[in-house]
């Protein structure tokens, strides 16, 4: 097993009386993608915000590794987690709500540069165009709004945003829920590309047993807040121990 990355432990959220995430742990080992499935309302989503701090746990820790030292993410102050947020990329569900219409794909693919006060080794532009051919989009794309791409063109826009700065750690909240069969199956098959080509770590969140068999190194199922199993794609995807996992294999057709 690889060096780990990114450690959540017993991460719980509460709203009011209402415990929507209740200690759930998870680790995230260089280079692997950890899957993390569950109906819709298990709390899965908010579990990858919180391991981002774009949520706010209210218990647990959260620690990013690198370099021989360990460094919980919740005891940073705003401005100490915006200089780590380079290293930790998401792409959302909503291919369409995720971008900006007002904005050109280049200036959206800029932003992260300039709010980091990041200089490619590069030109930006060259920078740019080599990040539409990653996710095989053309250089012409740099000039178009958000409005004159189809859904799965948005989604590879956002993919490119946020690989921008390299980071370590990418979140895939649900990337091809969103888009029609054939459209997602082509995403997916960009994003195993790119996970192999850059080492990608990487969290991805889903409904869908097929689509976390197919993608995912290891897996950890979530109901109603809780982590229930977990393990690699092979024990869980082949041999599920829960009645519930293998609830989710039933419901799901095989891509």
């Amino acid at each position: 097993m690889s060096e780990v990355l990114l450690e959540a432990k017993d991460l719980t959220k509460e709203y009011g009386a209402h415990r929507v995430v209740d200690s759930v742990s998870l680790t995230l080992h260089r280079g692997e993608t950890l899957g993390l499935v569950g109906e819709s309302g298990s709390g899965k989503s908010t579990v990858a915000r919180m391991m981002l701090r774009l949520v706010e746990p209210t218990s647990g820790s959260v620690t990013l590794h690198r370099d021989g030292h360990a460094l919980d993410l919740l005891k940073l102050s705003a401005r100490e987690m915006r200089a780590q947020r380079r290293d930790l990329g998401m792409v959302f569900q909503d291919p369409y709500a995720a971008l900006n219409p007002r904005m050109t794909v280049r200036q959206i693919l800029s932003e992260p540069f300039a709010i980091h006060g990041v200089k490619p080794a590069e030109s930006l532009d060259a920078a740019l165009q080599t990040l539409l051919r990653e996710v095989g989009l053309d250089g012409s794309a740099l000039a178009r709004y958000p409005h004159e791409f189809s859904g799965g063109q948005r989604q590879r826009v956002n993919i490119a945003r946020a690989l921008a700065l390299r980071p370590e750690v990418l979140v895939l909240d649900e990337p091809v829920s969103a888009l029609d069969v054939s459209v997602g199956a082509q995403v997916i098959n960009l994003l195993c590309e790119l996970q192999r080509t850059r080492q990608l770590t990487c969290l991805f969140i889903s409904h869908s047993m097929p689509l976390v068999r197919y993608f995912c190194h290891r897996v950890a199922v979530m109901q109603r807040g809780k982590l229930v199993e977990e393990g690699s794609w092979q024990q869980v995807c082949e041999a599920p121990q829960e009645a519930y996992t293998q609830q989710l294999l039933a419901a799901t057709p095989e891509l």
